[in-house]
């Protein structure tokens, strides 16, 4: 029987530089990034994917509308976010946006709900940090219950109560969910909790590390009672014709996307030697040629059991070209020789 995985890609709209190295206007990134969704479906990958964030290095801030207009150039490709910050935001509006989204791609539209790794959205829109763990705690545990799409009777302290309310407009076909996840055994337990697929953003270190979290999650689902359900991974990496190709096209953008994102957290520098660590085998970055990336993945999805794995490409200001060029091979070259690794 064949093992079944799915490929695909994600971007935050990262703003990018232009042909003089300078930084793009956030429309232009816009439109480059409509333009790599419909360059994923081309190359046969099977999802894209593209993150909220709001702040200045980041275009995509309403991902459901950047999902519309990727939809109505697409035909197979499955759409989605990563993430939506669920903690900021209203669960029935996030249901309605993706509902839509899912009628107008005829039934590709997913949701990869999380608390984010930036807290720019909270005062953005009105939120106190100190309602962190409530605020997605109560949010997903509504959203759960409106991905059922019967009447919904919930209330909670963090929105207003809903009372035998239906929501619209309705999915033809039922709609997936992620809970998307670091590090932390919580989310993974709230995620088996209520019954949801769960996806791993792994950034750092050996991404193996996390067989202990797939192990929890499973468990935890069998013991609530709840059918088995897919588990995903978000690496960051980049597929070049050659590894050292990928290795010289990402390094100054990561560096100075790191160094960046350092300075704001409390991190040390990029260092070249961390970086060749992390496209080391045991790395968390999948970077290199078509034949290495393909390995890594493989060992990945293995490792951890998976049923998608996704690359997010874009990083910092990496230009378009290359990203497109990393686009194109994953699916013609990577993904196929994945499924044959697998499956052989």
């Amino acid at each position: 029987m064949d093992h079944l995985l799915e490929i695909g890609v994600e971007t935050f709209g990262d703003v990018t530089e232009d042909a003089d190295g300078q930084p793009m206007h956030h429309a232009a990134v816009l439109r480059n990034v409509v333009a790599e969704g419909v360059a994923a479906e081309e190359a046969g990958l099977d999802f894209f994917g593209v993150g909220e964030h709001h702040r200045e290095d980041y275009a995509v801030s309403a991902p459901e509308v950047v999902l519309a207009a990727v939809a109505a150039r697409t035909e197979r490709i499955r759409l989605g976010s990563a993430v939506t910050v669920l903690s900021s935001d209203d669960p029935v509006r996030v249901f309605q946006r993706f509902s839509t989204v899912d009628a107008l791609s005829g039934g590709r539209a997913e949701a990869i709900l999380g608390r984010g790794s930036f807290i720019e959205s909270f005062p953005l829109f009105g939120y106190d940090l100190k309602d962190y763990e409530i605020l997605f705690e109560e949010k997903l545990a509504l959203f759960a219950q409106l991905l059922k799409e019967d009447s919904v009777t919930w209330s909670g302290s963090t929105r207003a109560a809903l009372s035998n309310q239906r929501i619209f407009p309705p999915t033809e076909q039922g709609m997936r969910a992620w809970v998307g996840v670091g590090g932390s055994p919580e989310s993974v337990l709230r995620a088996a909790r209520h019954g949801l697929p769960l996806f791993l953003a792994i950034i750092g270190g050996n991404p193996l590390a996390f067989e202990g979290l797939t192990r929890l999650y499973r468990r935890t689902l069998e013991q609530a009672g709840h059918a088995e359900q897919p588990i995903g991974a978000h690496t960051h990496g980049l597929v070049a014709d050659t590894d050292e190709e990928a290795l010289e096209i990402l390094w100054p953008h990561y560096k100075r996307t790191m160094d960046r994102l350092g300075a704001e957290r409390g991190w040390p520098p990029a260092s070249r030697l961390r970086f060749q660590a992390s496209a080391s085998p045991n790395g968390n970055l999948v970077i290199g040629s078509p034949e290495t990336v393909a390995r890594k993945i493989v060992r990945i999805s293995q490792g951890l059991g998976l049923s998608r794995f996704d690359i997010k490409y874009s990083a910092g200001t990496l230009p378009h070209a290359p990203m497109m060029r990393s686009i194109e091979l994953l699916g013609t070259k990577v993904k196929p020789l994945v499924l044959d690794m697998l499956n052989s």
